[in-house]
């Protein structure tokens, strides 16, 4: 039998109250398979933003179904969807979201207080991630210290740290120069190619381009490119 989709997006609309009703996604339908590597790009204002919150638990279609990993989601309530979100979604941002005066291990072994990590495995879990992404020799300092592409890498290890099926980048290169940006993306790849399901949300064309599928967004409608 084969493995549901690890998204899948049916018929989506999320529309805001006005006066006027502002419709952010229209009728949207996005399937993502388990390990695909998928970039979404479009204009500011376009959606995407609608779109990653859809996808990331953090706001409910106002129309349509949403699956994840097979479960129908709109049947959970908010406690249920916080603990799908935290087994099944690792998150990466532009800006980090790293606590300064915690250490680096510290910061990667916060992702586990809600995620289901037996408390044993918490510790071994924090330094394999670290050790994965190039920072083993980090773990005691302050972000503070550490560079931009080194901040990011901490929160790369905090969102694979519980093993998610999905991690969804929201402009993870957005504060980065273009040399770290690559080091970046090819530590995604990596990832990617151990069998994460990779989702990109960037405006950054060279970015856009590495992944295999890639999808446009305009006014709330999704095409495939």
């Amino acid at each position: 039998m084969s493995q549901a989709p690890v998204v899948e997006l049916i018929d989506v609309t999320r529309s805001f109250p006005g006066p006027p009703e502002v419709q952010a996604l229209k009728g949207v339908n996005l399937a993502i398979d388990r390990g695909d590597y998928l970039s979404i790009v479009g204009p500011s204002g376009s959606g995407k933003s609608t779109l990653l919150n859809v996808l990331g638990l953090l706001d409910r279609p106002t129309v349509g179904e949403y699956r994840l990993g097979g479960v129908l989601t709109a049947a959970l309530d908010e406690e249920a969807r916080a603990g799908l979100r935290a087994r099944t979604i690792g998150f990466v941002f532009q800006a980090f979201h790293l606590l300064p005066r915690r250490t680096v291990l510290d910061n990667v072994l916060l992702a586990t207080l809600y995620s289901g990590v037996p408390r044993r495995e918490r510790m071994p879990r924090a330094k394999a991630a670290l050790d994965r992404v190039g920072l083993a020799h980090r773990m005691d300092f302050l972000p503070t210290t550490l560079s931009g592409g080194e901040r990011q890498r901490v929160a790369v290890a905090r969102a694979v740290m519980a093993s998610p099926e999905l991690i969804l980048a929201d402009e993870p290169t957005g504060n980065l120069d273009q040399q770290t940006s690559g080091e970046v993306m090819d530590l995604f790849e990596e990832l990617n190619a151990d069998g994460l399901s990779l989702v990109v949300i960037t405006h950054d064309q060279h970015v856009a381009d590495r992944a295999r599928r890639s999808i446009r967004i305009a006014d709330g409608r999704v095409s495939e490119l």
